[in-house]
């Protein structure tokens, strides 16, 4: 190619800004620049085009914008080429078609090319790193990381090349470049962050990573090699006392604890007080003593048969490495308090639980800044690729209602799964690629090389502490054992498990290294491992004399509650007049100069109405009533779930909007001074994450009423895990109690099969040892006061509500002044409404009992016909089941026969678990013999036809079966 007439240097030469703008022109009319340029720019590939556009800056920016992009790593033009102008020339663009003073057209091209093999390092460099300590398979590379790919030949490599301060470097020779970049991008550390959005950040973790590596002071190498020793020394103790018993250790993945030690020492330096650890099995025990700090002794006594709590606390209690614990360490000299939340088998379900825990202590901390609680999700590999709940959690990291500043993923990457190879446990390269749909940066580390694992974890809580995003440690290790410690491996990785039955631990590797730095002898580093497992010794001869002397659920936060007892156990849950009166007029009050929907404005006219009446209280205000005397006597409420700003149904309007702005305004913030907070906040498309995380929170601060609905009933089916795991079980699992309410739409109204059933039957297969209370409430005021009563007793139970759709607005459906006020209370059951204008008890010839909507199609049905000897009542409390008080409304029915009435199929519902128990409160009644008959529909697969016609039948046939004598 011919050169331009005035040939100078890349460094005397022209400014990156007079080529991007010529390239400009080129792009707009060819033919008006020099031919040599033509030439030039028409040979570009298509990288190096895109670099000069970059460059540029696209055709509508702003002058004054165009600028080289971070997504270079560039952020001066002259990190691509030097300005070397004369002083005439500064600031001034030579015409297009001008042939200026200029640099050999090869310069340019080595330097475009230079910086897009730096840009490939960047990008792609981890695919060459060193990460696999088994070293299985060789490191993977990219094409665009050969300096080849740029058209430099082995004679090229040795030719001065101008990268304009790149590395530290303004001009160097590719092979140079090359070294350098190998040495940042392709050792022990493996970063992707090129797909991050942020160029802040991007640029913030670039001049991280290139910038010189901070080395590590010889008594920061010693505390790392006594970590290695202790997280080591406790898998090798166990496995000698307790050879083939099942936990899940951390053989092969020690440098884990060192991750998660500099992890919170990092932290605690940066403002961290609080640490929320989840995490499945692998390496629990480890964490639960090296790291939160529970002691030895009560772990060996555990792995002997002991309870882990004291004699008179009930439960079934769980596995060890299922277990939580909580306990306060000093770390860097900072006050910290760790926790390990209790899990199950199924993996990744803690996720959601942590981060709703940390996002509560926060609050009760006042960390609105979300820097001194810190959630950790602990993953294994095959979980965070193969579990959805992964993604909804990421998912759920920036949203306003469920962020917790962000959170710290560490996955022990084993490199198998179970017996699963990667190759099929996941499609992309990585177990970690599923955060990358967060554009936050992942950070891949050899296992067996403990100091980059101390740098990546100083660089991710850094990170974390610094942009409050979730950052993710891919911890590259292996399993030493098989899947548990009764597994043989070899019969699915044979070639693995024969190259580490020879692999030397990291353990003995980083101690042989510091010995020859001179940091300690080897007679020292071993004297380090005789002394930690003499004192596993001694932790164990203690557990011959070891008792559990308390249980640690009730401290904290939870102090001053107790476990359940008594029968009834309403609480105090009336408000005064005058609250109640206060209350009515916040409630109804809209700020001047505020533009209401019209629809909404009716809706607050009818609700002064009701405050003036005294009476047609319907289901929307009963809540509010409840929520907002609860912020009032200083306990917070938060509601959410889809929709739950306005509701399903169009019935709540927590949160009201100008019409015209769009402004929010919410009448439960502003019920008095001084009150606690409410919060409403419209979910993801989530039900499992997001019930999960509620769980989480409720978990942590026992004074705030949680809320999670349904948009449909039906939907809590996506969060089943949670149900059976968390919410059924913990109390007795793992002796956590939570108040977290559940609220289910439910009712058969004709809306085929998926938006009928909030699945009943499914709590109450689950309920026992007075674990929860399900609930199917058919008036404003039982609600107001099941609401209230979470709040006003000493101890905390989940509530599940079926609520209604219909009866949110039904003429029936309604309460009065005095049923909130006065020495009103929630009731398990109701009475029939029209006691009085029936037959007298002796009188009557059948007693139906029911729960929910149903009720009123019997009522309304009873009353046109003109009934008088049927009772109807209503089991407003499936469970715990009033045995003893139903007892005694049903003993003075003598001559009756006693039915229950159900609308939903007879297979689903509620009557496999309410019939033992209506035949044991008959015979408790004095009935001995006497059961109760069913009417409902017939069992069916589906919970509901999808064709009103047969609906209206089907439930015009129950009524009227339930009603003929």
């Amino acid at each position: 190619m011919p050169a331009p007439a005035a040939t100078l240097t890349v460094l005397s030469g022209l400014s990156a800004e007079y080529i991007a703008n010529l390239y400009k022109e080129y792009l707009k009319n060819p033919a008006g620049v020099d031919g040599s340029w033509q030439t030039f720019f028409g040979d570009l590939r298509d990288d190096e085009a895109a670099l000069l556009k970059e460059i540029t800056g696209a055709s509508w920016t702003p002058a004054h914008q165009r600028k080289p992009s971070a997504a270079f790593g560039v952020t001066t033009a002259d990190e691509v080429l030097k300005a070397a102008k004369p002083a005439a020339n500064q600031g001034k663009t030579a015409p297009a078609a001008a042939v200026a003073p200029a640099v050999s057209q090869q310069a340019i091209k080595d330097s475009m090319q230079a910086l897009m093999l730096v840009r490939a390092y960047r990008a792609y460099g981890h695919f060459a790193a060193d990460l696999d300590p088994l070293r299985l398979k060789p490191a993977k590379s990219h094409p665009e990381l050969a300096p080849e790919y740029y058209g430099f030949t082995s004679s090229d490599l040795d030719r001065s090349v101008y990268v304009g301060g790149v590395l530290g470097l303004e001009t160097t020779s590719i092979r140079t470049l090359v070294d350098r970049l190998r040495a940042v991008y392709c050792g022990k550390i493996g970063v992707e962050f090129q797909h991050m959005i942020n160029a802040e950040e991007k640029a913030w973790l670039q001049a991280q990573l290139e910038g010189a590596p901070a080395q590590l002071s010889a008594d920061e190498k010693k505390a790392v090699y006594g970590q290695l020793v202790a997280a080591q020394g406790l898998e090798d103790f166990l496995h000698t006392k307790y050879v083939g018993t099942k936990r899940f250790g951390l053989d092969g993945g020690e440098s884990y604890v060192v991750a998660l030690e500099e992890v919170m020492s990092s932290g605690a330096k940066q403002g961290v007080r609080e640490v929320v650890i989840g995490m499945a099995h692998r390496g629990r025990l480890n964490t639960l003593t090296n790291v939160v700090g529970k002691s030895f002794t009560k772990l060996f006594a555990e792995f002997n048969g002991m309870p882990s709590v004291p004699d008179d606390v009930l439960g079934s209690g769980d596995v060890k490495y299922h277990m939580g614990y909580s306990n306060d360490r000093v770390i860097s000299g900072e006050a910290v308090h760790v926790t390990l939340t209790p899990n199950p088998s199924h993996l990744e379900v803690v996720n959601p639980v942590v981060v709703g825990r940390a996002r509560a202590k926060q609050k009760l901390r006042g960390d609105e800044t979300r820097k001194q609680v810190l959630p950790v999700q602990i993953h294994g590999d095959a979980a965070f690729a193969g579990q959805g709940l992964v993604a909804e959690i990421l998912m759920m990291s920036e949203l306003k209602g469920y962020t917790a500043g962000g959170s710290m993923h560490i996955i022990i990457n084993n490199q198998v799964g179970f017996t699963t190879n990667p190759e099929f446990a996941r499609s992309g390269p990585y177990s970690s690629d599923m955060a990358k749909m967060l554009y936050c940066p992942v950070f891949h580390v050899n296992g067996d090389d403990p100091e980059a694992v101390v740098r990546v974890a100083r660089l991710a809580i850094t990170y974390r502490q610094t942009y409050g995003r979730d950052v993710v440690i891919d911890l590259i290790c292996y399993r030493r054992n098989g899947h548990n410690e009764g597994d043989e491996p070899m019969f699915t990785q044979p070639l693995m498990y024969k190259a580490i039955k020879g692999h030397e631990t990291v353990r003995a590797m980083y101690g042989r290294q510091l010995a020859a730095e001179g940091v300690f002898s080897e007679a020292e580093a071993k004297a380090k491992v005789d002394t930690f497992m003499q004192g596993l010794d001694d932790s164990f001869a203690a557990t011959s004399s070891y008792k559990v002397n308390k249980a640690d659920w009730l401290e904290g936060a939870w102090a001053g509650f107790k476990p359940a007892s008594g029968d009834a156990r309403r609480g105090e849950t009336a408000i005064s007049d005058d609250q109640f009166k206060l209350l009515g007029e916040k409630l109804t009050a809209i700020p001047e100069g505020f533009n209401l929907n019209t629809k909404i404005a009716r809706q607050l006219d009818a609700k002064k109405e009701m405050f003036r009446a005294g009476e047609g209280f319907d289901w929307a205000t009963g809540e509010a009533l409840a929520f907002g005397s609860l912020v009032q006597e200083n306990y917070s409420v938060r509601l959410s779930g889809q929709d739950v700003g306005r509701g399903t149904f169009s019935h709540r309007h927590a949160t009201l909007k100008d019409q015209n702005t769009e402004m929010a305004y919410a009448p439960l913030q502003n019920i008095s001074s001084g009150q606690a907070t409410f919060e409403a906040y419209e979910s993801p498309l989530s039900e499992a994450a997001v019930l999960g995380f509620e769980l989480g929170y409720s978990w942590a601060d026992p004074r705030a009423l949680v809320l999670w609905e349904g948009q449909f009933g039906d939907f809590v089916n996506g969060a089943q895990v949670i149900i059976d795991q968390y919410i059924a079980s913990a109390e007795s699992k793992w002796l956590r109690m939570s108040g977290l309410v559940m609220l289910l739409p439910h009712g058969m109204e004709g809306q085929g099969p998926e938006h009928s059933s909030a699945r009943p039957e499914r709590f109450l297969q689950l309920c026992a040892e007075d674990n929860m209370q399900v609930c199917n409430l058919t008036t404003p005021a039982n609600y107001f006061h099941a609401l209230r009563r979470q709040m006003k007793r000493d101890f905390r139970k989940p509530l599940i509500i079926m609520t209604p759709k219909s009866l949110l607005r039904h003429k029936l459906a309604v309460s009065k002044t005095a049923d909130f006020t006065g020495d009103s209370t929630f009731h398990r059951f109701l009475w029939d409404g029209s006691q009085g204008l029936l037959d007298k008890p002796s009188s009557i010839k059948r007693v139906i009992i029911c729960s929910g909507k149903v009720y009123y199609d019997l009522f309304e049905e009873r009353e046109k016909r003109g009934i008088k000897n049927i009772v109807l009542l209503r089991l407003e409390q499936l469970y715990p089941f009033p045995e003893k008080d139903l007892a005694k409304e049903l003993a003075q029915y003598t001559g009756a026969e006693f039915v229950w009435v159900q609308e939903e199929p007879k297979n689903q519902g509620y009557w496999f678990f309410v019939n033992p128990l209506l035949e044991d409160t008959l015979s408790i009644a004095g009935f001995k013999g006497r059961r109760f008959s069913y009417v409902g529909r017939p069992a069916a697969a589906a919970p509901a036809t999808g064709y009103a016609k047969r609906h209206a039948e089907e439930q015009a046939t129950l009524v009227s079966e339930a009603l003929t004598l």
